[in-house]
């Protein structure tokens, strides 16, 4: 099947097989997206995709992210033992949910590797050499050589426990450009000129850290250290989508619109191997259709979302296109955010929506 976008404004895209094509040739048919601006899909450098139905855990301020841990397992057992209980499949589709309604086309999942992800799963998933922390990874990362790729969080606090990580992993010689360091909001000086000797990559996930925290990544070691990717983390612990963690970097005035635009594109695809985004001729036809400009966007203005040229997500205007993609599809309503989403992501809305009614009603009725 061959079929256009076309904008308000006049530019347009065809889309044949999975990727762009010449705009010269004809088409099954077109779709006006309206007043919309077509882009390439965004790249999330950090989430937990199969976290995201659990809602919002925690009791902060913490001073590391240990203690967090540690907290959440004894006071909301009952809850994490409920969100454990979803059918595997339907979390990751959840979380992927989240992000393709916001524009997400590719997304770093940092936790194991998930055979669901080569089973028809609706949106890229980049599989990178992962631990979770230097706390709860010690045995891996003494069996790692020096310089070895490695995404890890890192200094994921505020005390000499997340400070000292960063010391660390220098002294087994893992800081080096191969490492993307994840968090790092509580390196102290000397740590900050570690790691900016070392330039590794730092994923930047702000509204995570503040909720936590009551603080982010330090202003020096953004403006200075290696290349800065954007990621979400899980709904476990922040605001909301990618473009929320945009808009609230931007807020807080440390890295320029265009190092922002490049946080969540160009600067990813580089540190995973990826071909830079681009609506090239010849390209994945990862593409979205944003109504407002990427920085100032909301998952309530990413009109179109479509991911190898399926369309996965889609506000009223441009509904038509899963029947004339012959994609099953349904509405869902996803934090006030009203979308036509591919059908099985819908059903896991609907799984997970209907799994909180119940633990809401077990609640009331406990407590009764």
């Amino acid at each position: 099947m061959r079929f256009r976008l076309k904008t308000a404004s006049g530019s347009s895209i065809t889309v044949q097989d999975g990727v762009i094509a010449p705009d010269d040739a004809a088409v099954d048919f077109e779709l006006d997206v309206g007043h919309a601006e077509l882009r390439p899909g965004l790249i999330n450098a950090h989430d937990h995709l199969h976290r995201n139905h659990y809602g919002r855990l925690g009791h902060p301020p913490y001073q590391n992210s240990y203690d967090w841990g540690a907290d959440i397992h004894a006071r909301d057992a009952d809850a994490i033992g409920e969100a454990r209980a979803v059918p595997r499949r339907t979390a990751l589709l959840y979380g992927a949910l989240k992000n393709l309604i916001a524009g997400v086309t590719t997304v770093v999942h940092h936790d194991a590797w998930e055979s669901d992800f080569e089973r028809d799963f609706p949106m890229r998933v980049a599989r990178v050499p992962q631990l979770h922390s230097p706390g709860l990874s010690a045995l891996e990362l003494n069996q790692l050589p020096v310089a070895a790729p490695l995404w890890i969080h890192l200094a994921e606090g505020v005390d000499a426990i997340a400070a000292t990580e960063v010391e660390q992993l220098d002294r087994m010689g893992l800081l080096s450009p191969n490492l993307v360091a994840i968090h790092v909001v509580g390196p102290d000086a000397a740590g900050i000129e570690r790691l900016c000797a070392s330039a590794p990559g730092i994923v930047w996930c702000p509204t995570s850290n503040l909720f936590l925290f009551g603080v982010t990544a330090p202003r020096e070691l953004l403006e200075r250290c290696g290349e800065v990717m954007l990621g979400s983390d899980s709904l476990l612990t922040a605001d909301g989508t990618l473009l929320d963690e945009l808009r609230i970097a931007r807020q807080l005035g440390v890295l320029s619109d265009h190092a922002l635009t490049e946080a969540v594109s160009e600067v990813p695809a580089r540190r995973l191997g990826l071909p830079a985004p681009t609506l090239d001729v010849g390209a994945a036809a990862d593409i979205i259709a944003l109504r407002k400009p990427l920085l100032a966007a909301t998952a309530d203005d990413v009109a179109l979302v479509l991911v190898a040229g399926v369309p996965r997500s889609a506000d009223a205007h441009c509904a038509d296109i899963f029947a004339q993609c012959s994609v099953s599809a349904d509405d869902v309503e996803w934090r006030g955010v009203r979308r036509k989403v591919s059908v099985e992501l819908a059903h896991a809305q609907r799984s997970v929506d209907k799994s909180r009614a119940s633990r809401t009603s077990s609640t009331r009725i406990s407590s009764a």
